[in-house]
């Protein structure tokens, strides 16, 4: 179809008849609130005059190699042309978030709905007729508007695409991985280019589940420990520590509730009954997984629900369809992992498996996003959660500006709506986009799937036993009838699986972290132990730092939205403790007669401190408070702050009274730990041909894990020409840091202190 000077009037007189009068004041979050505004798509629409829009195609492509144009013909569904609120909404939304999480504020933790938040922060009617006509105009199928009006759902072909906005849909080979994105940054009609940010869905880079590969183990009854089937994963640093018979510790979840102290609140009737955990998946899981989880650990006296269902807008858009693996074959390790640890440590809650295709979209996010953002614009309430967990990741140079703009925009009004979001910080240290692999070729990065200032990033700790050799303080030798050894809270540091884990390498042969891989390099010389497994921090390129965020002693120093927030367990070094899954291939028998499926990762830590919210949610409400808190970061800072003392002047004896180092001494009344020991510093290579930023090289591999040719290593670093505690990226440090954010939770103290911080008995 020639389009090249097809014109569509726009009517202004008609247009400001359709102008939004102020809000109504029968939502007192909204009183007070005028977004009224002229609609800003003033002139003709005409194809012929066309303006860029910046960063809407992938910068990494110019380094992957081309294989080719696609098809015209190819079918590209469901694609989300993301819209540009006005300054005036994006202030007035701003403001009210604020207000929502300010105690002295009438607007305090009063909520809005999918249809508020559209007609009062979205794009003007006017306009977004302008911009569906246009659409329309173009040949696309135009599926719906949604609620928040700041997204329109529209499906064509890569012909289409080229022709409407002026970029060519290719093939690219990255990582030997055949991947679709536009070539170029898009071009709309210069008349709309004030309310288009881009499109979402120009490419397939979609974010990963960030946890470990799972291990199937065979539990040894005489030892009360699991050996590994297999022995084919690597497990960085193992020839350093003393695994008998390759025997490792498989954690409950009665050892994660009584850790964090989670346990005690269940005497009190604190649970999670009546609060709706959201797990947001992009493939389904076996059903009679969480069952069995249930059963075999002792939770089916709470009285916590399990669905597993594909969120859906009404009317419905068809974006949200099966993505399958609902048995034991085609299952996702990820949605079961999330399904029985939010679980775990909330077993009245009401779990929510909400999972939509990959293959219906080629949306950046694909079904995760398409999940969450479907559940956050469902305009009835029974529709929407208390509390989402997503564990999945990628990092922001990895994501295009529409893509980023389209998930800042779903955690925005998730955050307004009062739902309590959590993200995993990811696996791989200073970027997140390397998990199960080794950071190359790129530099210190966030998750772009949690650099809203409107979600809380949970990133992950190890327990400090095994290196300490202190087990038997914490941990009982004999597991009790819910197979759990923990006897408290025990000492953590970050978890860091590789050769810079400070606190490994002096522990074990009292050596710096970058003398122990060096030394590392004499026993490995073809890199096979080389890694960059552990939790993940950094700062973001595109947030910038909340105000809630600069208020804790230790925060950074910048002016970007800095991750993770808090950290829960993730993993351990040297691969020895995991917790136990229920899988369909691999179900739970009593006391594990067959093999079982151990995994670790932050997609651990963020459902867990999804459950933790649940009973806060929960013991909120018992106490006269509303259900729902939205965004948990501002009020942990605020809490963290208390404990840790401000960005300046005299800090108070908290601050070393809180260090995790203090094990149960000392911190029975804190609600944070302090994880200052250790740091997500990982190894990072450069490959001929390629180069790594951030990453201080400390040798070459003759030829890396035999196959790469000569290759340098080094350690992840803001410096490439020294390495110490001060460049090193990240190390753990008091209050704040990247390595842990503010540390982990005693779940009984943090409700208390919720509870006080609203003044509810």
């Amino acid at each position: 179809m020639k389009t090249e000077h097809v014109m569509i009037g726009v009517s202004i007189a008609a247009a400001l008849a359709t102008l939004p009068s102020m809000a109504l004041a029968s939502n007192a979050a909204l009183s007070g609130i005028d977004t009224t505004e002229a609609p800003r798509v003033t002139q003709t629409v005409d194809n012929s005059v066309v303006s860029t829009l910046s960063n809407t195609h992938l910068s990494l492509i110019a380094h992957a190699t081309l294989a080719g144009a696609v098809d015209d013909a190819m079918p590209m569904n469901h694609m989300q042309l993301i819209l540009q609120r006005s300054a005036l909404r994006s202030s007035a939304l701003e403001s009210l978030i604020t207000a929502q999480h300010d105690p002295s504020s009438a607007k305090y933790q009063q909520w809005i709905t999918p249809e508020e938040f559209g007609s009062t922060f979205g794009v003007a009617d006017a306009d977004i007729n302008a911009v569906k006509s246009w659409l329309t105009s173009q040949g696309f199928t135009v599926n719906a508007v949604y609620p928040n009006k700041s997204q329109i759902d529209f499906s064509g072909t890569a012909g289409l695409v080229r022709q409407a906005f002026h970029t060519q849909e290719n093939h690219y080979i990255v990582s030997h991985v055949d991947h679709i994105a536009n070539a170029t940054d898009i071009s709309v009609p210069s008349a709309l280019q004030a309310v288009v940010i881009g499109v979402a869905g120009l490419n397939d880079f979609r974010p990963q589940p960030l946890h470990v590969p799972p291990q199937v183990a065979q539990y040894d009854s005489s030892k009360h420990s699991f050996k590994l089937q297999s022995s084919s994963t690597v497990r960085p640093g193992a020839q350093a520590v003393n695994f008998p018979n390759y025997g490792v510790r498989g954690f409950a979840p009665y050892d994660m509730q009584t850790i964090y102290s989670v346990s005690p609140l269940y005497t009190s009737g604190l649970t999670g009954t009546g609060i709706v955990i959201a797990v947001v998946e992009d493939q389904d899981m076996d059903v009679t997984d969480w069952p069995n989880f249930v059963s075999q650990f002792g939770l089916g006296g709470y009285g916590g629900t399990f669905k597993q269902f594909q969120p859906q807008l009404t009317p419905s858009t068809g974006n949200c369809t099966d993505p399958g693996g609902a048995n034991p074959d085609g299952e996702s390790i990820e949605t079961v992992l999330d399904s029985e640890y939010s679980t775990a440590i909330a077993p009245g809650a009401h779990i929510w498996v909400s999972t939509c295709s990959d293959s219906d979209s080629s949306n950046f996010f694909g079904g995760v996003y398409l999940a969450a953002d479907n559940l956050i614009n469902n305009t009835n309430a029974a529709g929407r959660p208390n509390v989402i967990s997503a564990s999945y990741g990628w990092a922001e140079g990895m994501t295009d500006a529409a893509s980023k703009a389209a998930i800042d925009i779903m955690w925005a009004q998730g955050d307004a709506e009062g739902i309590s979001v959590f993200v995993s910080a990811g696996d791989s240290g200073s970027n997140p986009s390397f998990n199960g692999s080794i950071i190359n070729g790129a530099g210190i990065d966030a998750n772009s799937f949690g650099t809203s200032p409107n979600d809380t990033v949970v990133g992950g700790s190890d327990t400090a036993d095994i290196l300490d050799g202190t087990t038997s303080k914490y941990f009982n030798s004999t597991p009790n009838a819910v197979y759990g050894t923990a006897k408290s809270y025990v000492p953590e540091i970050t978890w860091n699986t590789s050769c810079g884990n400070t606190v490994a390498a002096q522990k074990l042969v009292g050596l710096t972290a970058l003398q122990f891989c060096k030394n590392a390099l004499i026993y490995d010389p073809y890199g096979f132990y080389v890694t960059s497994e552990s939790g993940s921090g950094g700062p973001s390129s595109v947030d910038s730092k909340p105000a809630w965020q600069r208020i804790v002693y230790g925060a950074a120093k910048d002016q970007s939205r800095d991750l993770p927030d808090v950290s829960l367990f993730g993993g351990s070094y040297g691969g020895y403790s995991w917790v136990i899954l229920c899988t369909g291939a691999n179900p739970c028998t009593p006391n594990f007669t067959s093999p079982v499926e151990l995994v670790a990762g932050t997609s651990l830590s963020s459902p867990m401190f999804a459950g933790i919210q649940a009973l806060i949610d929960q013991g909120v409400k018992q106490a006269g408070g509303p259900v729902d808190q939205g965004n948990a970061a501002p009020t942990l800072y605020e809490l963290a702050r208390n404990e840790y003392g401000g960005p300046t002047g005299s800090q108070p004896p908290t601050l070393s009274d809180c260090n995790s180092n203090n094990g149960t001494k000392g911190t029975s009344k804190c609600v944070f730990y302090n994880i200052t020991e250790g740091g997500n510093s990982t190894q990072c290579i450069q490959l001929q041909g390629e180069v790594t930023p951030d990453c201080y090289f400390y040798g070459t591999i003759a030829d890396f894990q035999q196959a790469y040719g000569p290759t340098q290593v080094g350690l992840t670093s803001t410096s490439t020409t020294k390495y110490n505690s001060n460049t090193a990226a990240f190390p753990s440090t008091a209050g704040w840091s990247f390595a842990n954010g503010l540390g982990s939770v005693n779940a009984t103290n943090l409700l208390a202190a919720w509870k006080k911080f609203n003044a509810l008995p």
